[in-house]
């Protein structure tokens, strides 16, 4: 019996669900968890800021209040952006770093992830990326790697 409970206790609640916003940068699809985002808009005028990091862009306003705004692509060592009519920026709003805009290439769809879909990504120092990932879900036959977004958006990363 007591291996049953030490089963049993490995397992997530069933039939939890996470809802994820799938964005593409460059080639990759990558999930953002829904209850982050604030808003999501079209591509505009970002204002740069001097004696910033790369990949900080700048900080444009939205409906009053400035926004940094920052490049994931950059900042996971990929190739620059290149705006097209598809590119957005997510606004995000997290807890600790408050509210900050980062650029996709595009905002593919909404999905639905049981919590028994999503695995654990095991961290590897070499893998820059992973870094920058929390897990990965299973959807549709397809893999989502999802963004961990406290890493993406931490400045000593």
């Amino acid at each position: 019996m007591s291996d049953v409970n030490g089963v049993l206790d490995d397992l997530r609640p069933i039939g939890e669900t996470t809802q994820f916003i799938v964005i593409r940068l460059g080639d990759e699809q990558y999930g953002i968890d829904i209850k982050y985002i604030d808003n999501i808009v079209r591509m505009t005028h970002i204002t740069r800021v001097p004696k910033v990091d790369d990949y900080l862009k700048g900080v444009i306003n939205l409906r009053g209040e400035v926004i940094p705004v920052m490049s994931i692509r950059i900042k996971m060592g990929l190739e620059p952006d290149v705006e097209t009519k598809s590119s957005r920026i997510i606004i995000l709003k997290l807890e600790q770093q408050g509210t900050i805009g980062v650029i996709v290439d595009e905002v593919k769809e909404v999905v639905t992830l049981e919590n028994e879909r999503i695995e654990k990504v095991a961290y590897d120092s070499k893998n820059e990326k992973s870094n920058f990932l929390c897990g990965v879900g299973k959807s549709d036959g397809g893999l989502i790697s999802l963004l961990d977004l406290n890493a993406v958006v931490l400045e000593n990363v």
